[in-house]
């Protein structure tokens, strides 16, 4: 389905450019009239992260709610996760999240849950898109029927409470030393306090929001600052969440950054030794390690992948029964505490296994080693490159030589005129030289 707006996780953009004060204020009522279904009073809970950007589109979309009806709970700068537990908790009809996640903060963007907490589907999506180039004049609320807004408070203590218990009782933090990088984001309270609250010796970076350093040089994409931190004050672990705290990467105790795939190897394995894994496997994207792939056969747990983006894997885990899926950016699903990712959920199962264990998180969260991977990008103007004969002759023999050694993914870019070449294998030297071809024919085909 070809979409004018809503991307792989919700409409997102620059602020002032494709997310503006018409299109949030369209959105709200919108994705209003779509999900006012039966006779009550209809609820929308808003949250946000720290951008500046932030105060414009949250009194915009209040503007499109309560226009067609809805009432509005303004909750604040809360983790993208705890605003889908919210929504489902506080019997909303839908959840907004205003975020661009991992983005810096001259972007922006709109994440809309259902009245359970999950993310909506494309046919949701598509009867909201369609009635955002409508004229919804004819559709807003008499006067009497408009409706109201208001902030609601305690519930930072509410999301505290939801991820403590994510945590067995007879495990503590007590003895650990944690610095946490909040990524000046959605996190910068909430997560600190529960750390505290569960017994770690806390050190917090990240924290000082002012609307325009969300992500930058902090955060799960740019974890240097936090690996520093922790080989500066000895930490036994460092937490990386990102803007909207809907994803982790982790730091071990000697700086080195561990990824999600490795998160996933450890939440896996502990979780089948535990006998929680509600099938034998895991959801994870194309772009997991194979490294994770033949580690997890090892110990008698299947790999399904799905296409790039959380969303596919939660649909995947939903359609099929599995309790456990991510991908190697650190978005980490389990399906038993959250409906979608929760990096600091996640966190708290490492953490977990840690302390059973005994053992220190670089031990824990090394449990295979990754194959080498090589991705590049070929642009391309215009047509389908991978259309063309000697593109296709080139995948063909590159598969072939890479037949039980390693494995290629080449896709099309969604947002841009761009194929990503993935390769990886067990021989470096081998997988460059198999992208390097792909990549060369491409640049041919697309030069022609």
């Amino acid at each position: 389905m070809s979409r004018k707006y809503f991307g792989t996780d919700g409409i997102r953009g620059r602020a002032n450019g494709l997310i503006t004060p018409e299109l949030a204020l369209k959105v709200g009522q919108a994705a209003g009239l779509v999900f006012q279904r039966g006779d009550h009073r209809h609820r929308v809970v808003i949250g946000k992260d720290t951008r500046l950007s932030g105060y414009m589109i949250e009194n915009a979309m209040v503007a499109g709610f309560t226009s067609v009806g809805m009432d509005v709970l303004l909750v604040g700068p809360m983790p993208t996760p705890a605003v889908a537990m919210l929504t489902k908790s506080m019997r909303a009809d839908l959840g907004v999240m205003i975020s661009a996640s991992h983005n810096l903060f001259e972007d922006n963007g709109i994440k809309l849950f259902g009245p359970l907490g999950f993310k909506l589907s494309d046919d949701v999506e598509k009867q909201i898109e369609e009635l955002l180039d409508d004229n919804l004049d004819r559709q807003l609320s008499q006067s009497a029927n408009l409706g109201r807004a208001r902030r609601i408070d305690g519930v930072h203590d509410r999301y505290i409470e939801f991820a403590k218990r994510t945590l067995p009782r007879d495990i503590s933090l007590e003895g650990l030393r944690v610095v946490v990088d909040c990524a000046n984001g959605a996190a910068y309270k909430v997560v600190p306090e529960a750390l505290w609250e569960l017994g770690a010796d806390v050190i917090s970076i990240g924290v000082e929001p002012d609307g325009f350093n969300i992500n930058k040089e902090c955060g799960s994409t740019a974890p240097e600052a936090l690996s520093r931190k922790v080989r500066e004050l000895r930490a036994d672990i460092g937490i990386a969440l990102d803007g909207d705290a809907d994803r982790v990467i982790i730091v071990d105790e000697r700086g080195h950054v561990v990824d999600g795939d490795q998160l996933l190897a450890v939440i896996a394995q502990s979780w089948k030794e535990d006998g929680r894994l509600a099938k034998p496997g895991i959801v994870s994207t194309v772009m997991s390690n194979l490294g994770l792939e033949r580690f997890l056969q090892s110990h008698g747990i299947e790999l399904i992948r799905t296409a790039v983006g959380d969303r596919y894997v939660l649909e995947q885990m939903m359609k099929n029964g599995y309790n456990v899926g991510g991908e190697p950016s650190g978005h980490i699903i389990m399906s038993d505490y959250a409906t979608t990712g929760d990096g600091f959920v996640a966190a708290l199962q490492v953490l977990a296994v840690v302390q059973k264990l005994g053992r220190s998180v670089s031990e824990v969260c090394h449990l295979f080693d990754p194959l080498p991977q090589i991705l590049k990008n070929v642009r391309y103007r215009s047509g389908k490159p991978l259309d063309n004969a000697e593109v296709k002759s080139t995948i063909a023999a590159a598969e072939q030589r890479l037949n039980g050694h390693g494995r290629l993914l080449i896709r099309p870019s969604g947002t841009e005129p761009v194929i990503r070449v993935m390769g990886e294998g067990d021989d470096r030297v081998m997988v460059e030289e198999v992208v390097d071809t792909i990549v060369d024919a491409l640049g041919h085909a697309a030069a022609a």
